[in-house]
């Protein structure tokens, strides 16, 4: 009988400790991070200003080198505003190639001021040409091949992510 009512006690105290409906313990407002769910790797919002026109991309961001040696290989799709970024610090010159890359690409590098500084486009699958940077590239970004070229992206335009 003691037993029956030591655990009543409990019962009683534990619901007096939960929290009420208007309780609740305050809920973080920060989304979790976007993760991509073929590669596991971050997704940030990048923009490219192209004179007046703003246009808006979700890319995956690859950082290691390891991330950067993988890259898109092996992928066989990538959504229209969708892509990834390769960012370099400190800058350097850059030198791409598309050995296991399925799908074409355009590799816009990104000057050290933010500015494109050129474009290889629509880059041929498993291709094993070096690609380059003309001068020091703080980043690459790589889009579906012939993107650039749709939406009038072009050398002096700026990327931001």
């Amino acid at each position: 009988m003691m037993r029956g009512y030591l655990l009543g006690a409990i019962a009683v105290a534990l619901v007096a400790c939960s929290p009420g409906p208007g309780d609740a313990a305050p809920q973080s407002t920060q989304a979790a991070p976007a993760v991509h769910p073929v590669s596991g790797l971050p997704v940030v919002p990048l923009k490219v200003t192209s004179g007046s026109k703003v246009h808006q991309f979700r890319v995956e961001l690859a950082r290691t080198p390891q991330e950067q040696a993988k890259g898109l290989m092996f992928r066989t799709e990538m959504g229209p505003d969708e892509g990834m970024i390769f960012p370099f610090d400190p800058p350097r010159g850059a030198s791409f190639w598309m050995r296991n890359t399925v799908i074409p690409l355009d590799l816009i590098f990104v000057a050290p001021d933010g500015r494109i500084s050129n474009i290889a486009a629509n880059a041929i699958p498993y291709d094993e040409t070096p690609l380059t940077s003309n001068g020091e590239a703080k980043a690459v970004l790589e889009l579906n091949g012939g993107r650039a070229a749709e939406l009038g992206i072009k050398p002096g335009d700026r990327v931001e992510w």
